[in-house]
């Protein structure tokens, strides 16, 4: 490993580092030509000399380090190839701090790659803008670290991270650090965050052993969260807006692991597309999962439901419940064992819909084989779901009967509160006479 020194980049002429730079790129070409490993330092060096070129103002000399194609992306701020992207992104700089001063701070090498830690120095003075925002005439210092990839002496690939807070602080878009603005703008980004979070989601709540619900707006979706392998399997994903208190309460219990669908409906895939991790259900609902999210079997326009829910349920499904599609790693049947539950078969209310049941105390995770709600989110007796939204009514009855039978000691569903006391009755009568 190599490690580089520190330094300030002089003021040099266009030509003289040119030169250099071409001598650099001929040198490693030339050895790896020949068999041999490129010169110890040749790639520190490539690094070197874009940045004194950058600091030289010579955008000829910058470009001309850059293989054609090689990608250049600065997080947060541009992503381009090479050469006219770059050309462009760099133009832009040196437009934008016309007297830009390039300091070398610190230079890690192994191999083809070199990480580099700078400081640029300038006005901005334009006429270029930075990200948009027009020029200020404030003095300002950005700081950053690239990861540099060289091949055959040019840069093949550049990954740079910057301090992308200190820019706006520094010329008046954000109030400076630990200000009494800044502790006023913090203050009220807090609250909207709160009653945002309080309009979504609540806390994390314990139901059981090792057993969480997190229940959100609107709707009173219910994502249960199951204790696995030193962190949680989500039964159910909810609706999008609870995205964040999910996962919130999964990282304090230790991080996500999977997801397990109920359904693939929308107001119970919600919250899958963002999480980033496995996502199973039923073979039946991997179609659903992966499309509609239930509209290739609902009726046109929800027609069946009552004239005032119709348009707002409309408008929750396509606006606030989905997530949109979610691509399905595997699937789960009746008898798999999952976190301790065993899956059962509840379908009806969707083609693939289940449940999970675990016998140690009797409890039963429902998905939506039956509601305690009404369709405005009210309380209400364990009913059957609604016909509008059923794959099959009678099959849903046959499943909610199937469930009574297990005699649980408390059955949750994807909407709302529990049924807990006499289960099996309370779901009997929602199921009807036989």
């Amino acid at each position: 490993m190599v490690e580089g020194k520190s330094g300030t980049i002089e003021g040099k002429s266009a030509s003289e580092t040119a030169k250099k730079v071409q001598a650099a790129a001929a040198n490693v070409h030339e050895a790896r030509a020949g068999g041999q490993r490129a010169p110890e330092g040749a790639t520190e060096a490539v690094a070197r000399r874009y940045f004194e070129a950058i600091g030289a103002h010579d955008l000829d000399a910058a470009v001309a380090m850059w293989a054609d194609g090689g990608r250049e992306n600065v997080r947060g701020q541009a992503d381009v190839i090479a050469p006219e992207g770059v050309r462009a992104f760099i133009g832009g700089l040196l437009e934008a701090m016309p007297d830009l001063a390039v300091e070398i701070v610190s230079t890690t090498t192994q191999d083809d790659r070199c990480a580099l830690q700078w400081r640029f120095r300038g006005t901005f003075a334009g006429p270029g803008d930075l990200s948009g925002v027009a020029p200020t005439g404030d003095p300002i210092t950005l700081e950053g670290l690239d990861l540099i990839a060289v091949r055959d002496g040019l840069i093949q690939s550049l990954d740079a991270f910057t301090d992308t807070m200190n820019l706006p602080r520094q010329i008046g878009m954000m109030p400076p650090l630990g200000s009494t603005a800044e502790q006023r703008l913090m203050g009220a980004f807090n609250a909207t965050t709160r009653v945002r979070s309080s309009l979504a989601a609540g806390k994390a709540e314990l139901i059981a052993e090792g057993v969480w619900v997190v229940q959100g707006q609107p709707g009173r979706c219910n994502v249960f969260l199951v204790e696995e392998d030193g962190g949680v399997m989500l039964f159910d994903a909810g609706i999008r807006p609870m995205t964040r208190a999910v996962a919130g309460a999964g990282a304090k219990l230790g991080g996500i692991r999977r997801v397990v669908l109920g359904s693939a409906h929308t107001d119970h895939r919600g919250t899958a597309p963002a999480l980033g991790v496995p996502v199973l259900c039923h073979p039946d609902e991997v179609q659903d999962a992966e499309g509609s999210g239930g509209f290739r079997y609902w009726p046109a326009d929800l027609v069946g439901l009552p004239p005032l829910v119709r348009p707002f349920h409309r408008l929750l499904h396509r606006y606030v419940w989905d997530g949109g599609p979610v691509k399905i790693s595997g699937t789960v049947a009746e008898g798999d064992e999952l976190a301790g539950f065993r899956v059962v078969a509840l379908p009806g209310r969707a083609p693939g819909l289940i449940g999970l049941w675990r016998e140690s105390d009797r409890l039963a995770l429902c998905s939506d084989c039956f509601y305690t709600v009404d369709l405005w989110g009210r309380n209400c007796e364990p009913r059957l779901p609604d016909p509008v939204y059923s794959f099959d009514t009678e099959q849903a009855r046959a499943s909610l009967r199937k469930l009574a039978a297990l005699e649980p000691a408390a059955a949750w569903p994807g909407h709302g509160r529990p049924v807990t006391g006499d289960v099996r009755g309370q779901l009997e009568r929602a199921a009807g006479e036989p």
